[in-house]
Parts: structure tokens; C-alpha cells; sequence
């Protein structure tokens, strides 16, 4: 009666150890040191942030979370359409808190920046922003943007505390640059 047998495979994983069934071990001295390292490093070059208003709509919305990363820009300038995190340039340097802002590169320094009849120009060229919630209601005077500094704008043009408000943004302000972002669902 070979049927009433135990099955053959059975048989095999009665006798094999767990770890040959890819069961987690608990790492060791050098896991531990691997995590910690890994820990010290995302807290040192990363940073996630909550995106609290709608002024990069619909690029950004309200509630995503976006992730940072600050080391680039130790390296190298700002890039025309790299999306930024800053410290707000309005803001009184005694302050506890910092009031973080996120918008987009739009000038670097040496260029001319101009907003005018609903399409921003720079060095007299109109840009192609396919990314805007809607074109921009307002003008601005044509503006140098210094060295050491940026232009930037929101992607939701008309309700976006920026630029085109209090001038180019210092690059010593600047945080880090946009990754990635988690959109949170329940909100709309």
C-alpha cells in the first residue's frame, strides 16, 4: 500500500533546518552597525516634508509628503525647473520655528525675469509650463536675478507666496531638492 506513505516532500521538510527555508535571522554585531549607519546617514542627507498649502498645485498637494535630499546642491547650483525646499526668505532669523517653502526653480542667476500677460518670460523668452494650475493674473517688472541667488514660483501661479512677491531667494536658504512624493489619498 504505497499510497498510505508519507508524502515524499514531507519527509524532506521535516528534516530541514529553518534557516534553509529563508526565515529571517536577527542580525549580528555587523547588522546592527549596518542599520545604525544607515539611520545617521538618512537623518544627515534626507528629510521627508508635509506639503500644507496648494501654492504647487497640482504638481504637489495638500498633504503629500515629499522626500528631500540636501546633498546636491553642496555640489552643484540649482537647475532651471528643480523643485526646492527653502528656508522663507521673509522670515526673521531669531524665530524658534522655521517656516519651510517648496516651489520650483524657474531663473538662475544673470537671467532676466519677466511675468506678463499671463506667461513668464526669461531672457525675453516665454516659457512652455505645462505643469501650471492656470496662467498667471498678475505682471512683474523685468528683474535681474543676482548671483548667489534664484528665481522661484509656484506651480499654482496665483496663489503661491513667492518671487514674483519678495525677489530672488538667496541659494544659502535653500534645504534640498524635491525626490519623490506620497500623495495621502484622503485628501482632495
Amino acid at each position: 500500500m504505497s499510497f498510505l506513505r508519507p508524502f515524499m516532500l514531507y519527509s524532506t521538510l521535516r528534516w530541514m533546518t529553518c534557516s534553509s527555508w529563508g526565515f529571517p535571522r536577527w542580525p549580528g554585531f555587523d547588522g546592527l552597525l549596518r542599520c545604525l549607519v544607515v539611520l545617521i546617514l538618512w537623518s544627515m542627507y534626507l528629510e521627508i516634508h508635509f506639503i500644507p498649502s496648494s501654492s504647487m498645485y497640482p504638481t504637489l498637494r495638500i498633504g503629500d509628503r515629499i522626500l528631500v535630499e540636501k546633498v546636491s546642491y553642496y555640489i552643484r547650483n540649482p537647475s532651471i525647473d528643480d523643485i526646492i525646499t527653502f528656508r522663507d526668505p521673509t522670515q526673521q532669523s531669531g524665530r524658534r520655528e522655521e517656516n519651510l517653502v517648496v516651489k520650483r526653480v524657474v531663473a538662475k542667476a544673470g537671467d532676466m525675469v519677466e511675468v506678463c500677460e499671463g506667461c513668464l518670460y526669461v531672457n525675453g523668452i516665454a516659457q512652455d509650463e505645462r505643469f501650471l494650475a492656470e496662467r498667471p493674473t498678475y505682471t512683474t517688472k523685468s528683474t535681474q536675478v543676482p548671483k548667489g541667488h534664484v528665481y522661484v514660483l509656484g506651480d499654482n501661479r496665483n496663489n503661491s507666496y513667492d518671487s514674483h512677491i519678495w525677489g530672488p531667494l538667496p541659494i544659502k536658504n535653500i534645504i534640498g531638492r524635491y525626490l519623490w512624493s506620497c500623495h495621502n489619498p484622503t485628501t482632495k
